[in-house]
């Protein structure tokens, strides 16, 4: 006799949805494994899924098939795989420079900053910069943050410097001035005093002058120079004519005095004789209008 042995039972397929991450290429995958929840037969039980391999393209839910099969009989279930992308944008960013302008600003943007910054699944990337205008009062090195946004609201960020530079000069604007010599015989002026509206796009400029003090040796027209240094270093010149004038005259103190005629019968005083402790605030020359008797 023969006998047929049969197996009409078909497997029990029990499933499970899973969640997956896409890695940095923007991959994911799953297994069998994954999927199965406790599917069974009462032979040997061979699972397959006809999906096992998701992109970034298959972010959100997915539904698989999972098949077992006992040799004679198959039985299919369905699960939903979820594919995740929760990796942030991998940011790159470049130090930048800018230099101020006429008014004392400067800007950037995001794109300047970045450098190439990506993300796992390709798609572009919203780029913010944490600040993109810049004053006098930045000048030197600013640290800024860039942040990238993909597609899955996913948020990284880098940090950068941004160096802001003035290479404007001041503008130096210089007057002619007129300085009388006190009673000492000095004199003397301030670089403001020169000024005539000297200006730098970063505000008021810092003012110098070659020559600030003067005596009778400098009495006429002396040519100085006015110079403005901005915050940056960055300078500028103009000249001036400088006048010192002696107003103040000479103090004459004379005294009598006897001369005795020789035996010629003539005699003379100097202006020695006659002088008396003169002064002037400079050099001062003495003269007598007669001197022979």
């Amino acid at each position: 006799q023969t006998v047929t042995v049969v197996d009409n039972i078909a497997p029990t397929v029990v499933t499970q949805n899973v969640t997956v991450n896409l890695d940095a290429s923007g991959n994911a995958s799953v297994t069998t494994a994954d999927v199965d929840n406790g599917s069974s037969d009462n032979c040997t039980l061979s699972l397959s899924l006809d999906v096992t391999s998701f992109t970034c393209a298959n972010v959100g839910p997915n539904t698989v098939t999972l098949s077992g099969t006992d040799g004679t009989n198959t039985t299919t279930g369905t699960a939903t795989v979820t594919v995740v992308d929760n990796l942030g944008p991998n940011m790159v960013a470049q130090n930048v420079t800018v230099s101020l302008d006429a008014s004392g600003n400067a800007s950037t943007t995001a794109a300047a900053v970045d450098n190439g910054s990506a993300d796992n699944c390709g798609a572009a990337i919203t780029l913010t910069l944490s600040q993109t205008a810049f004053t006098c009062a930045d000048l030197g090195a600013n640290q800024v943050t860039l942040t990238g946004t993909d597609g899955s609201n996913n948020v990284s960020t880098i940090q950068a410097t941004v160096t802001v530079e003035d290479n404007i000069a001041p503008t130096a604007i210089a007057q002619n001035v007129t300085i009388n010599l006190n009673a000492s015989g000095t004199g003397s002026l301030s670089a403001s005093t020169v000024d005539n509206g000297s200006t730098d796009n970063c505000g008021n400029p810092t003012l110098t002058l070659s020559q600030t003090a003067f005596t009778c040796a400098d009495l006429g027209a002396n040519t100085v120079t006015l110079t403005a240094t901005d915050a940056a270093g960055n300078t500028n010149t103009a000249t001036a004519t400088v006048t010192i004038q002696d107003v103040i005259a000479p103090t004459i103190t004379t005294q009598n005095v006897t001369v005795n005629l020789d035996a010629s019968g003539n005699a003379s005083v100097t202006t020695a004789d006659v002088d008396n402790g003169s002064s002037d605030n400079c050099t001062l020359s003495l003269s007598l209008d007669v001197t022979s008797f």
